[in-house]
């Protein structure tokens, strides 16, 4: 399991973007990890799936309501992992209304969740192997703070937790 200290793992995640802007085509594109948190500092936080409970009505809204404060405490871009497909995550961007503020990002294939070794099983309950409840602070990417949920709990990944972190 990845744990403070550790550089995030090679991956790529997809981003469903609306408009045509910058060379970004419209419709999903590959966001290689790598890359893309290079000489960043990146408030990643991770659930188990689009739409669900918990994590459209705390989770994100957490963090879309605390952009501003994540801004000016430094961080450059705030992140959503779920293991979905990046048509589920943008449908999900427009319903929370994330904007620019959140960057809603597909682990399809749960490349990113295995690599991380933060993973959830919901075979039983229909919905295959997800991602855990999480979230990380990840600056030039690595991984200087780490807050991970137990089984069915919220509180330790959320926005407000993070953001203290951020500011220590």
């Amino acid at each position: 399991m990845i744990k403070v200290g550790d550089t995030l793992p090679a991956a790529t995640l997809m981003e469903y973007v609306e408009v045509e802007g910058n060379g970004c085509s419209v419709g999903p594109n590959p966001v290689d990890v790598a890359k893309a948190t290079a000489g960043k500092t990146i408030a990643l936080f991770a659930l188990p799936g689009a739409f669900t409970p918990t994590c459209s009505a705390k989770h994100v809204p957490g963090y879309v309501e605390n952009f501003d404060a994540f801004k000016a405490a430094g961080v450059d871009e705030i992140w959503c992992v779920s293991v979905n497909d990046a048509f589920v995550m943008g449908a999900w961007a427009r319903d929370q209304k994330t904007g620019a503020k959140v960057r809603m990002l597909a682990d399809g294939s749960a490349d990113f969740s295995k690599a991380t070794g933060l993973t959830l099983d919901l075979t039983a309950r229909g919905m295959g192997l997800r991602s855990n409840r999480y979230s990380m602070l990840v600056k030039d990417g690595k991984v200087s703070s780490l807050n991970i949920e137990g089984p069915g709990k919220f509180e330790v990944s959320d926005a407000s937790t993070l953001l203290a972190q951020v500011k220590a």
